[in-house]
C-alpha cells in the first residue's frame, strides 16, 4: 500500500534515514543475490536437459533479463508514485511466483512454462537493480558513487553463496522428492520470502518519499538553484556503457556453465567458477565506487572496458582450460562491476530530480533487453564458433562504448560536476 509523503526532516534525522535504507536494501541485496546465483547456474543445464539441443541452453538466462527489462519500468513508474518500499516488494513478489513455476515445469517437462517462470524471476532481478538506484535517492554528490556501490557490494554473499547451493539444494530435493536440478530453488524461495518481509517491515521511511519531502520543503528558487542542470547526451551514455558493459557480462557467463559441462566438468565446479564470478561482479564494487567519486564517472567506466577486454582475451586464449574460463570469468566480473557502478552513478547526476527515476527504469530496460538479445544469441555462436569465438565477438561492444567516452566528453551541454572535472 503506497505510504503518505513524509513531512521534511532536519539534516540529522535525514542522514539517519539514508543510514538506515542503505542497510535494508544491501540486506535485500543478499538476499536476492541467493535466488539470482542459483538461478544462472541451472537455467541452462535445465533447459539442455529438456530440449535435448544445446542452442536454448541460453533461452533461461535471456527470460530472466528480458522479464526485468519488461518490469523495470513499470516498478520505476510505481515506485515514483508510490515510493520505493512497495515497488520492491512488488518485484521480489512477482519473483517468488516464478520460483514456483520453475519447479512446476521443471517437473511436467514443459518448456514454455520454464520461460514464464524465468521471466517471473526476472522481476526479482530488475528491482535488485532499482535497489541500487534507491541508495542514491538521499546521497549527496560526492558519496553517490560510494553509497551505490555499498548496496551492489552486498549481492555478494547471497550472490556468492547461491550457486554455492546448488549441492546441498539437490541432496535436500532428493529427500523432499522433487524433480532433478530444482531442489536448489527451495533456498531461492525461501530468500524471496525473508526479503519480502524485510522491505514490508524495515524499509521505512520511504527514501524516495524522504527526497522528495526535503525537495519540497524548500522554495522554488532555492530548489532551482540547487538543481543539477538536466544533460541528455551524458545520460544517453551512462545508458549505452551500462547496457553495452552488461550484454557482453551475460552472453558470456550465461554460456560458461554448459561450456564447461561439455568439457568434463561437474556442477559443483560449474557453481564454483560462477560463484567467483559474481564475487567479481560484486565483491570490489566499493572500491569502483570510491574511484568513480575521485577520478570521475567517465574514467571508471573506461576502466571497465579494459578489464572487459582483458577477460574475453583470456576466454579466447583459454577455452580449453577450466583455470583459464575461470580467471576470465573473474574479470568479466569486475569490469562489469566497474561500469555498472560509474555508469549508474553517472546516470544519476545527470538526470534532473524530475526525470530521474523513469530515465533510471529506462535504463535497466535498455539494459536487460541487451542481456536478453546477448544469452539468446550466445547459444547460436557457441554452436558455430565455440567459447573462444563468442569472446572476441563480443570485443566488439567494448570498442564501441570506449570510443562513445570521446563523443560524450565533447558534448557542449556536459558541463562536469568537480568528479567528472578531475576525469578530463
Amino acid at each position: 500500500m503506497p505510504e503518505r509523503s513524509p513531512v521534511p526532516l532536519t539534516d540529522a534525522s535525514r542522514e539517519a534515514v539514508r543510514r538506515r535504507a542503505l542497510l535494508v536494501l544491501s540486506l535485500g541485496q543478499v538476499l536476492g543475490g541467493i535466488g539470482f546465483g542459483s538461478t544462472i547456474s541451472l537455467g541452462a543445464v535445465i533447459t539442455e536437459r529438456i530440449t535435448g539441443d544445446e542452442t536454448w541452453a541460453g533461452l533461461p538466462t535471456a527470460a530472466v533479463t528480458l522479464g526485468a527489462a519488461l518490469l523495470a519500468v513499470p516498478l520505476a513508474s510505481f515506485a515514483s508514485r508510490a515510493g520505493r518500499r512497495p515497488a520492491l516488494t512488488l518485484g521480489m513478489t512477482l519473483a517468488l511466483a516464478g520460483v514456483v513455476l520453475v519447479v512446476v515445469g521443471t517437473g511436467l517437462g514443459v518448456f514454455p512454462i520454464l520461460l514464464v517462470a524465468f521471466a517471473l524471476i526476472g522481476a526479482g532481478q530488475a528491482a535488485n537493480l532499482q535497489s541500487r538506484f534507491a541508495a542514491t535517492d538521499l546521497a549527496t554528490d560526492r558519496t553517490r558513487g560510494r553509497d551505490l556501490s555499498i548496496v551492489v557490494w552486498a549481492t555478494t554473499f547471497g550472490a556468492v553463496l547461491g550457486p554455492n547451493l546448488v549441492g546441498p539444494g539437490e541432496r535436500l530435493g532428493d529427500v523432499l522428492g522433487m524433480p532433478a536440478l530444482t531442489g536448489p530453488y527451495v533456498f531461492t524461495a525461501a530468500a524471496q520470502v525473508l526479503a519480502i518481509g524485510l522491505y514490508l517491515i524495515a524499509l521505512r521511511p520511504d527514501p524516495l518519499l524522504v527526497a522528495r519531502a526535503a525537495v519540497a520543503s524548500h522554495d522554488r528558487g532555492a530548489a532551482a538553484a540547487g538543481t543539477p542542470e538536466d544533460r541528455p547526451r551524458m545520460a544517453r551514455y551512462a545508458v549505452v556503457s551500462i547496457a553495452g558493459s552488461h550484454g557482453v557480462m551475460v552472453s558470456v557467463m550465461a554460456m560458461t556453465p554448459l561450456h564447461l559441462v561439455h568439457h568434463g566438468a561437474d556442477l559443483s565446479v560449474v557453481g564454483l567458477t560462477i560463484s567467483l564470478h559474481i564475487a567479481g561482479m560484486y565483491a570490489l564494487s566499493p572500491v569502483f565506487g570510491l574511484v568513480a567519486d575521485r577520478i570521475g564517472r567517465v574514467a571508471t567506466i573506461l576502466l571497465g572496458q579494459v578489464l572487459l577486454a582483458a577477460a574475453l582475451v583470456v576466454a579466447a586464449w583459454g577455452a580449453d582450460a577450466a583455470s583459464a574460463v575461470t580467471v576470465s570469468l573473474i574479470l568479466l566480473g569486475l569490469g562489469w562491476s566497474a561500469a555498472t557502478v560509474a555508469g549508474s552513478a553517472l546516470l544519476t547526476e545527470a538526470s534532473s530530480p524530475r526525470r530521474r527515476t523513469i530515465r533510471q527504469g529506462r535504463s535497466d530496460a535498455v539494459m536487460n533487453v541487451v542481456g536478453a538479445a546477448g544469452a539468446a544469441a550466445a547459444g547460436g555462436v557457441l554452436g558455430m564458433i565455440g567459447y573462444g569465438g563468442l569472446a572476441v565477438c563480443a570485443m566488439a561492444v567494448v570498442a564501441a562504448i570506449a570510443v562513445g567516452a570521446l563523443f560524450a566528453r565533447r558534448s557542449p551541454s556536459a558541463h562536469a560536476l568537480p568528479t567528472e572535472r578531475a576525469s578530463t
